[in-house]
């Protein structure tokens, strides 16, 4: 079974799972849980800047960030790259403890930490081969409308929450957070806090 990567490189989905044999996304009822979760995830992360880029420039210059082609990680936790980042990404996974936190939800702010101290790869260090196999003859990725009309449409079971899976919370959640006042300053610093760092957000 042949393993795509669509929308970002990084995630690797079974191209049967997702695919249909006339080469258009299946109907996300017909899509696993699993990668049903991250492709509809990645409707979120597409066109987002790179998180190193973010940490090195801030809010302020986020003009200058690259625009992130690669994903690692689980979501909501992941880490989104460019390519002259991720040499820093594969060193700190391989050989600065990284791996210790492969499959939690903490993985993203790890490598964010790790980057927000100054860390980076040594000179020269080796990134990570991607083989696009195809890539144009993979589906286009839907965007975020698209996917939600497609589940109010067709899908029978469970009611999937689009903007939850993009990590935007639960509706009740959300409804929530409209009828709280929000949080002050002083609350984030009683908190541990650091307000003096710019970190990605969880998008």
């Amino acid at each position: 079974m042949a393993k795509v990567s669509v929308g970002l490189r990084g995630w690797r989905f079974d191209e049967e799972e997702i695919i249909t044999e006339d080469g258009e996304l299946k109907p996300l009822d017909e899509i696993p849980e699993e990668p049903r979760e991250r492709l509809v995830r990645l409707v979120a992360l597409v066109e987002e800047p790179c998180d190193a880029c973010y940490l090195e420039h801030g809010e302020s210059e986020i003009h200058r960030c690259r625009e992130a082609e690669i994903v690692y990680g689980e979501p909501r936790g992941e880490v989104l790259l460019c390519p002259e980042h991720e040499p820093d990404f594969v060193y700190w996974f391989r050989e600065a403890g990284g791996s210790d936190h492969k499959g939690t939800m903490e993985f993203g702010d790890r490598f964010h930490e790790w980057i927000a101290a100054g860390n980076e790869a040594p000179d020269g260090y080796a990134s990570v081969e991607h083989v696009d196999e195809d890539p144009d003859g993979l589906p286009d990725l839907p965007d975020q409308q698209e996917i939600q009309e497609r589940v109010e449409a067709g899908f029978e079971g469970e009611r999937i929450d689009v903007r939850e899976l993009a990590g935007e919370g639960s509706a009740d959640e959300r409804d929530e957070d409209d009828e709280d006042d929000g949080v002050s300053e002083t609350d984030l610093q009683d908190a541990g806090v650091d307000l003096s760092t710019d970190y990605p957000s969880n998008r």
